[in-house]
C-alpha cells in the first residue's frame, strides 16, 4: 500500500498548512480507501506542520487530514476537501513522525492536534494517531466542526484531551447557506462533551458580511456558556491566504472582495462572548 514516500518532491512536514497539495494519494486503490476508512490503518494527510502555537495550548504539532463534506465559503484549503489528495500514511509511519517531537512538545506544554479537512472523516485511523500519542505522553487535540461526532465512542473521547469545535454560526438557514451542511449535530456533539465534561475550546470564524451577525453570536455564546465545559473561545480573523488555491482549482470563490475583520469589530466579537461568561480571544 503507497505510503509518504510516494510523494519525494513533497514531503510530509510543510512550511505552512497552505500549501497547495493535490492527487497524492489518486494511485491508492478504491478499495484499499474503503480498507483504510474501516480499519484506522492508513490515513490521508495534507501535511505535518510543526511550531503551531493556535491550535491548542502551548506549541504544538499540528497533522492536517485531508477529506472533509462541508463547503464553507471561507475555506483556506479547499484542496483538503478530496481525501485521495492527501499523503497516504500508515498510522506506524505518522506515530514515528510523532516521536520526533515528543520530548520537545512536553517542554513547551505542548502536543498534537489533529486538524483538517474534517478529522472525523477518517476516525478509526485519527483515534489510533491520537492514542498512540497519548501513550507516550503527549497531549491530544481534536479540531473537527464536529458533524461526524456519533463516530466517536466515548472509549474514544477518553483518547482526546481537548476538542476543537468549529461553531460556524448559529441560525440553521444561514448555516446551510455558510457551509452547505446542517448544524443539528454539531451541536449535538457539543452537548454530548458537556455532559461528559470533557474540555472544549469553541472556534468561531469572524468574516465581516458573513458571520458578523452580533445577534446570532449572541446566540452562539449563550449556547457555548451554558455547556459548562468551554475553556475559551478563539475567534478567529478572516483572511485571504487560501484565495490562490480556490483560483488554481478553478473553484468559484464568493469571498474574493472580502476583507478581514478590523480590530473594533473583533473587540465587539469577543466581549459578546465574554459577556456569555466565555474566555474569548
Amino acid at each position: 500500500m503507497p505510503e509518504a514516500g510516494t510523494a519525494p518532491d513533497l514531503p510530509l512536514e510543510a512550511t505552512s498548512p497552505y500549501e497547495l497539495r493535490v492527487d497524492l494519494g489518486r494511485n491508492v486503490p478504491d478499495a484499499d480507501v474503503r480498507s483504510a476508512l474501516a480499519t484506522g490503518d492508513m490515513g490521508f494527510l495534507h501535511s505535518f506542520t510543526t511550531g503551531a502555537t493556535v491550535d491548542g495550548p502551548g506549541v504544538r504539532v499540528v497533522a492536517w487530514t485531508a477529506g472533509c463534506m462541508w463547503r464553507c465559503r471561507y475555506c483556506h484549503n479547499p484542496d483538503t476537501w478530496t481525501m485521495t489528495n492527501g499523503i497516504p500514511i500508515s498510522v506506524e509511519k505518522a506515530t514515528s513522525e510523532l516521536r520526533k517531537y515528543r520530548h520537545g512538545l512536553k517542554v513547551m506544554s505542548g502536543g498534537l492536534t489533529i486538524s483538517g479537512g474534517e478529522p472525523l472523516m477518517q476516525n478509526r485511523f485519527v483515534v489510533k494517531v491520537l492514542t498512540a500519542a497519548k501513550a507516550m505522553g503527549v497531549h491530544t487535540a481534536l479540531d473537527t466542526n464536529g458533524y461526524l461526532g456519533e463516530r466517536l465512542s466515548d472509549a474514544d473521547l477518553d483518547a482526546i484531551d481537548l476538542v476543537l469545535l468549529d461553531l460556524k454560526t448559529w441560525d440553521a438557514e444561514r448555516h446551510r447557506a455558510l457551509t452547505g451542511m446542517d448544524n443539528a449535530p454539531t451541536l449535538a456533539f457539543a452537548r454530548r462533551l458537556a455532559e461528559r465534561r470533557r474540555p472544549m475550546w469553541v472556534r468561531y470564524v469572524l468574516v465581516p458580511g458573513v458571520s458578523d451577525d452580533l445577534d446570532d453570536i449572541g446566540l452562539t455564546a449563550a449556547f457555548a456558556g451554558g455547556l459548562g465545559n468551554v475553556e475559551r473561545v478563539d475567534v478567529l480573523p478572516f483572511h485571504q491566504l487560501g484565495k490562490y488555491k480556490w483560483e488554481r482549482l478553478g473553484i468559484p470563490y464568493s469571498l474574493a472582495d472580502a476583507k478581514p475583520p478590523d480590530q473594533a469589530l473583533l473587540d465587539r466579537v469577543c466581549g459578546v462572548f465574554r459577556l456569555a461568561g466565555l474566555k474569548a480571544v
